[in-house]
């Protein structure tokens, strides 16, 4: 989340970025279909989800995964036209394009290397309309260590309904820095630079001010500060303390009770829900879960 590795612009991107900060480096080369978007992160999400839910149940995992299409779809907020479908294989195709030169650390590594932020994928079963049924994607070797050494930060499910990726990235940026803290102050030059955006800066500062209007990120409010400073807290103090890792039977169930859903991403959705909301303590953590699904799968 820290560096600005996906392109904000809905147009195919397909300029090289360079980027440094604080020691870190960061290279990003599209290939001839552009650059891989914010949007396309949604693969990574999902993939990333399905990964760690596997580690906290105790399964085995590779850096290869065979996924359904259409929940792919469905757990990022997506259509379920062949449209969709279509695009899905084009945001695969940039996501394998785009190449990043970069000695980040993960995992308490630092290499300077270079990697696709997938290796491969291919479409593994069609219906006999044409549309994809089921993928297999292997993720790149440096961002699987990194979900291995559970580097990565669970998301609001409400971010896959944040449609402008200035949104996406703004949001990312304050669960990174401000994370549970109560508040993040950042200049307005210094996150400019950490969104990727190429816009002048007189016009990204114009957009800010559009998103502290408008004023519907997850979890985080936005505000202007003196000193060309942006101030972001969260909109709710936690109280709860955390709720217990639910049963891979729990998580079974709730794909029943929501198909097509992605039960991992429920259930960080209903863990941060507990503990924002000041709940007590839990006597069955997987009957409250599902009783919470339910509630949610009502119409």
């Amino acid at each position: 989340m820290e560096h600005p590795l996906f392109s904000l612009s809905t147009r195919p991107d397909r300029r090289v970025l360079s980027y440094s900060h604080n020691g870190a480096s960061v290279e990003v080369i599209p290939s001839v279909k552009g650059r891989a978007t914010m949007h396309d992160k949604d693969v990574l999400i999902y993939c990333v989800s399905q990964l760690m839910g596997a580690i906290n149940a105790g399964r085995e995992v590779s850096r290869t995964l065979r996924l359904r299409a259409h929940d792919l779809l469905v757990a990022t907020n997506r259509e379920t036209s062949g449209d969709a479908y279509k695009r899905l294989k084009e945001a695969f195709e940039r996501l394998a394009g785009t190449r990043i030169i970069t000695n980040l650390t993960t995992g308490g590594e630092e290499t300077t290397r270079g990697f696709g932020l997938i290796e491969s994928w291919e479409i593994v079963r069609k219906t006999r309309g044409g549309r994809m049924v089921s993928v297999s994607v292997t993720l790149s070797e440096w961002l699987y260590r990194a979900v291995l050494a559970k580097s990565v930060l669970t998301l609001s499910r409400d971010y896959f309904h944040l449609r402008k990726p200035l949104e996406r990235r703004v949001y990312e940026l304050a669960r990174k820095h401000c994370g549970r803290q109560p508040e993040w102050r950042i200049s307005v030059a210094t996150l400019h630079k950490k969104a990727g955006s190429v816009a002048p800066l007189r016009v990204f500062r114009a957009s800010l001010r559009r998103m502290i209007t408008e004023n519907h990120l997850p979890d985080y409010a936005l505000a202007e500060a003196e000193g060309d400073l942006l101030v972001v807290t969260r909109r709710r103090p936690r109280k709860s303390p955390a709720a217990p890792v639910l049963t891979p039977e729990a998580l079974a169930k709730a794909r029943a009770l929501v198909p097509g859903a992605d039960a991992y991403a429920l259930e960080a959705e209903w863990r941060s829900w507990w503990e924002d909301t000041g709940r007590p303590r839990l006597g069955n953590a997987n009957a409250a879960f599902l009783g919470w699904v339910r509630r949610r799968a009502k119409p």
